[in-house]
């Protein structure tokens, strides 16, 4: 791969990646459907509300008999919501209905409680209500074969109570992306494993791996490899058997021990540098028609390589909402290395950002404390406090 600019591989990246934006549908259950994208429409198996029932706790009547009040009414029973129906209604006389209560046919409006006192079997009515006042009719919500929800909404609270008020138990969605993570080096070890001299904690492998789930990614597996090629591509052949994408850190550089381009190289690997700082060592390879995306080892380069390259791409497979870039003031005056592109790690204050850490790709606790990438471009050097620059979400 000659030396690309981070418009150029971003291209590139989106070209291998664009199946994903056809992932086939599954049948989920609608507890697990929030946050889906919907792969079908969705019509109303039924009317909504499907029967006459009351707004409030009250008393339904007809409107003639409550024309002048006050006016005194025989009570004929009370119907509780779950009900199955008054037994009976004439006019001038009253059925105590609670809220979501079938209202009886005959009586057009519901006269609230706090309109009304009781003595006994009777109920005095204080207000007049005009013909159907607190009476929800059938269908004025939904109606059958209507359609309740359209492909391509994305599954949220809203959208799974209306299916559940209609009785749907499953629904079709587009399938989430899946991707394999691979951390590559002799260096790392897990978590909670004494370190011996020159050994560090493998962050790469759960930084990947909750960076692509928090951006609607299904993570299949999550691997380590030392340096030694054979037992690289063991992890890699069962990495793609269940991915649509594999994601590797470290081993792309220009050193002796480079796993991942001594690997991949002769599987028609491009590995090369884009004109970034950080993350310029960059790979691509596509292994069983798998698409491996290969990202410079140190820890910010990593995170960085995912939020330029990989973010945008796998949100929009997953149907969520694109986050947009926008521009800020520099709170302070700034200088950038040339003919590279730039990602500042920066932090939001009041209208303005800060930088939080210097450029080193190796300084994650000073990107744990940005909230933003500051992006800027190959061709600036300087930029003073006020300029605006562009700024990317983390």
């Amino acid at each position: 791969m000659t030396r690309r600019t981070v418009a150029e591989y971003r291209r590139h990246v989106a070209q291998l990646l664009s199946a994903l934006d056809s992932l086939p549908a599954e049948t989920v259950e609608l507890d697990a459907a929030l946050g889906r994208l919907l792969a079908v429409d969705v019509t109303a198996p039924m009317d909504l509300p499907q029967f006459r029932n009351s707004q409030m706790d009250g008393y339904a009547v007809d409107a003639a008999s409550i024309a002048a009040v006050p006016v005194e009414l025989p009570v004929l029973q009370t119907v509780a919501a779950g009900d199955a129906g008054p037994a009976a209604f004439a006019s001038g006389t009253a059925v105590k209905v609670m809220t979501g209560a079938p209202v009886p046919p005959g009586a057009d409006c519901v006269v609230p409680v706090e309109d009304t006192t009781t003595s006994g079997d009777r109920v005095t009515v204080t207000r007049s209500r005009s013909v159907g006042e607190f009476v929800r009719e059938p269908g004025t919500d939904v109606r059958t074969g209507e359609r309740l929800l359209s492909a391509g909404v994305l599954l949220a609270p809203r959208h799974v109570a209306v299916l559940a008020a209609v009785g749907v138990r499953t629904v079709e969605v587009r399938r989430r992306p899946r991707a394999a993570v691979i951390t590559t080096g002799a260096e790392l070890v897990a978590a909670g494993t004494a370190l011996q001299p020159g050994q560090i904690y493998d962050s790469n492998g759960i930084a990947l791996a909750t960076s692509l789930r928090a951006n609607g990614v299904d993570v299949t597996s999550v691997s380590r490899s030392s340096d030694d090629v054979a037992e690289f591509r063991e992890l890699l052949t069962a990495a793609i058997e269940d991915a649509d994408v594999v994601f590797t850190s470290g081993g792309v550089s220009m050193g002796d021990f480079e796993v991942v381009k001594d690997a991949l190289t002769p599987l028609g690997g491009e590995f090369g540098h884009v004109a970034m700082q950080p993350g310029g060592p960059q790979g691509s390879t596509v292994v069983d028609g798998v698409p491996v995306l290969s990202f410079p080892g140190n820890p910010v380069s990593t995170l960085v390589s995912f939020e330029v390259f990989a973010r945008p791409l796998l949100r929009r497979a997953a149907g969520l909402p694109d986050l947009a870039g926008y521009e800020v003031r520099l709170a302070a005056s700034l200088t950038s290395v040339p003919d590279r592109q730039q990602f500042l790690r920066g932090r939001k204050v009041d209208d303005t950002v800060e930088l939080v850490s210097g450029p080193g790709s190796h300084l994650v606790a000073g990107m744990a404390l940005a909230d933003v990438l500051i992006d800027i471009p190959a061709e600036v050097t300087v930029l003073e406090a006020g300029a605006h620059v562009q700024v990317q979400e983390l």
